[in-house]
């Protein structure tokens, strides 16, 4: 087919290195060797199966040198693509100071290196063995650029944190209209150097459309991505799309570029082919596609009569009025699913104005969740960490509630059996809340779907148990001490654990024989006499108050040795999380409103509220304003801290002295999602010891890891990385770990115990 032909293919095809659209066949030339393997790379799954693949590494770069360039707009910045390209730079990428902007509002201003002045940038990366000479280049660089302003970046964590912000440019940008931007035309390329007339053009298409669009992506390609706010819920919106993507097209071609420059046409692109190639060009794909796949059985209507399914390449006539481009939008506009739209929300969610449906869609695909988290700290999505199946992703999981608001593929609304076994493994841990670019908070849809889907009827045993366990704990605190001994029996044991839902490999907390705030009365006495130091309040939380009390006196002593009055919280003030995570939600409201209530009489007076337990402190900085209106929860929630919060803003408190000390820490997910860990390791790095710090969770997550069912997950997101670290520490280590769950999970797997911050910076008794 391609000797036939060979003009068309090297005039039309293989023009630049982003051509990706239809299929590559200047790889089948005689003078490149007729290279199939490549050849086949961009076929879209239409020519054949490939079972196995042999790739080329290239070795990586002993040392980097990152040159950030400012420019009045993305334009201008394009516009010097050409002049950065004979520097060699392994990469040259771009992006516009609005997605900088929602990053600096999602991850707070301490997330955001310094950047040059300008509207739009590019990052010039340059690679090499010997740093003196990578700085010369550096400056070459500078001072062949056309930019506004620069810096030159060679700290390798201020190089990950611009990098961030690049590599989460595709959340970042859909998140930044009124509307929800959308892929739709996602990565369109053309040459390099037209990319700054073409980026012109394209803002002038995005404005006479009445379209907004934040363009960036790898410019040294040509290759530009953007997220465009199409109105498809809107009337017109089908149309409005379509003669948007066809302008875009013709666009495109006219600077001689590729539709797609990275993800392939698909249905979304393969109609518009004939925009951009000759008929001849169309004719040898056609004939590529009959010799290889004669019946038309692989991916049908892709690259190939593109015109409507089922194909007319089948012998059977195309769906009158059906063309690929618009056939299957995924859009919220369909509304909600029968059933579903007068639901009463249990949680308020704020961040899109209440519609869960609106949450759900926050999810465009960017797959950040399928990525290993170990380098980059992150949390999200710890089951499928362990597993690597799909639906146990944050993605997934999100795929599976927008069909379920949708009613499309799955049509049980809330009680649907796909739903619940998507969200099954998902351990709340929040860390989608802070690592996904869009801002989705599984464990937030996760708690609202089991409120609907059990309201007025029957939970599994472990919510009434588990879910409910301060009030089981409080019940039981008077015979603590014969709880415990009755709880060691094996028999009686093995009772509890089937009551509760426990998987039987488990172990049981033992329930303190004293409470905490009684316990500690004597130390807080005469704390109180010292009337010339500042109040603080530590804020008993259920797991503190009747479980591992150690923490507690110890964050007595150390903040009195800081130079405090220290008080406990006196009054019943539960945070409610185990009804929270089960989705008990109108209980766990009323738990919410009296703890705000209480502690606002603390925070009102300026006096700082310190919570020890993660999980707990982190329902009052994020789930008590979603579970109430109450203008207070808004309040106490600016005015609760960690320990290490408090610690870092006290003047002249001396962290002791732990050199040669190793210390290995594993941060609760909800310290690294919602309140943050940066204070925590400026105090440990104020003690001189040596501080690993773990990423990931441990996997027991309050009641998941015990629930039946769960265990081989739990243990599998263990070994991911906090098993591994607790067996390799030195003699001598010490495992620090905030989180009752974390220590309980340490306790059972590994029988080491671990230390909360407080017991690891506290004086001696």
């Amino acid at each position: 087919v391609v000797a036939a032909d060979l003009a068309t293919v090297r005039t039309e095809l293989g023009r630049f290195g982003r051509q990706v659209s239809g299929y590559s066949l200047e790889h089948l030339l005689p003078e490149r060797g007729f290279d199939v393997a490549s050849f086949m790379a961009g076929t879209e799954g239409t020519l054949g199966v490939l079972l196995g693949a042999t790739v080329d590494l290239v070795q990586t770069p002993r040392h980097v040198h990152l040159v950030v360039l400012g420019y009045g707009s993305m334009a201008e910045a394009g516009d010097d693509v050409p002049t950065m390209l004979p520097h060699g730079p392994i990469a040259c990428e771009g992006l516009g100071e609005r997605i900088i902007e929602v990053y600096r509002a999602a991850k707070g201003a301490a997330g955001v290196p310094d950047y040059p002045r300008g509207g739009g940038y590019l990052y010039v990366e340059l690679a090499g063995d010997d740093p003196a000479e990578l700085a010369a280049q550096a400056e070459r660089v500078v001072a062949d650029s056309a930019s506004l302003s620069h810096r030159h970046v060679t700290s390798v964590a201020e190089q990950a944190a611009f990098w961030r912000i690049r590599e989460e440019g595709a959340g970042l940008a859909s998140r930044i209209w009124d509307r929800p931007a959308l892929s739709g035309w996602e990565d369109a390329a053309v040459p390099p150097e037209r990319v700054g007339q073409y980026l012109r053009d394209f803002d002038a298409l995005l404005q006479q459309h009445g379209l907004n669009g934040e363009p960036y992506g790898h410019l040294g390609d040509g290759c530009v991505h953007v997220r465009i706010d199409f109105p498809l819920s809107e009337p017109g919106g089908h149309a409005g799309y379509r003669a948007f993507i066809e302008d875009a097209a013709r666009l495109t071609a006219t600077h001689g570029g590729s539709f797609s420059g990275e993800h392939g046409d698909g249905r979304a692109r393969s109609e518009l082919l004939p925009l951009m190639y000759s008929e001849q060009a169309i004719a040898l794909f056609r004939g590529v596609k009959h010799v290889l796949d004669p019946d038309d059985l692989l991916n049908p209507g892709v690259l190939v009569a593109p015109a409507a399914l089922p194909s007319a390449a089948q012998g059977r006539a195309p769906v009158p009025g059906v063309r690929a481009l618009d056939a299957d939008l995924r859009t919220q506009g369909r509304g909600w699913a029968p059933g579903l739209q007068g639901s009463r929300r249990g949680l308020r969610l704020l961040h899109d104005d209440g519609d869960l449906g609106a949450a759900v869609h926050r999810c465009t695909g960017v797959g950040k969740c399928l990525a290993d988290n170990k380098a980059s700290h992150g949390v999200m999505c710890p089951s499928f960490q362990a597993t690597r199946d799909e639906k146990d992703s944050t993605r997934g999981r999100a795929r599976v509630l927008q069909e379920m608001v949708d009613g499309r593929l799955v049509t049980g609304g809330y009680r649907a059996p796909e739903v619940h076994e998507a969200l099954d493994l998902c351990l709340s841990c929040k860390g989608c809340l802070n690592d996904c670019p869009t801002g989705i908070d599984m464990a937030t849809y996760k708690s609202e779907v089991l409120h609907q889907t059990y309201k007025g009827r029957m939970r599994p045993r472990s919510h009434y148990v588990l879910g409910k366990l301060p009030f089981w704990a409080r019940l039981t605190s008077p015979v603590a001490a014969l709880a415990n001994l009755a709880l060691r029996v094996p028999g009686l044991a093995h009772v509890a654990r089937w009551v509760a839902g426990v998987d039987q490999r488990r172990s049981l907390p033992s329930f303190a024989t004293r409470r905490f705030s009684r316990a500690a009365r004597p130390a807080l006495e005469a704390s109180a006499t010292r009337t010339d130091r500042p109040r603080v309040a530590i804020w008993a939380d259920s797991f503190t108050e009747y479980f591992s009390t150690s923490g507690g006196h110890a964050a007595v002593r150390l903040l009195e040795s800081a130079g405090y009055r220290v008080e406990v919280v006196q009054k019943q003030a539960c945070c409610g999380l185990t009804w929270i995570t089960t989705g008990q939600l109108d209980t766990a409201r009323s738990l919410v409103e009296r703890t705000v209530g209480v502690l606002h009489e603390y925070v009102a007076d300026g006096v700082p509220v310190v919570g020890l337990e993660p999980s707990c402190l982190a329902v009052l900085r994020s789930d008590a304003v979603e579970l109430t209106d109450d203008p207070r929860a808004a309040e106490v929630a600016q005015g609760v801290f960690t320990l290490a919060e408090l610690l870092a803003r006290t003047e002249g408190w001396q962290a002791p002295d732990l050199s040669g000390t190793e210390v290995v820490v594993q941060p609760h997910c909800h310290q690294s999602s919602v309140l943050g860990f940066a204070a925590d390791l400026d105090v440990l790095g104020r003690t001189g010891a040596t501080v690993t710090r773990l990423s990931g969770c441990c996997g027991l997550a309050g009641n998941f890891g015990v629930e039946r069912g769960h265990y081989e997950v739990s243990v599998a997101v263990a070994e991911q990385q906090l098993m591994p670290a607790v067996r390799a520490m030195g003699e001598g280590a010490v495992v620090l770990a905030d989180g009752f769950s974390c220590r309980t999970q340490l306790d059972d797997l590994a029988d080491v115990p671990a230390l909360h911050l407080a017991e690891l910076l506290a004086p001696g008794e």
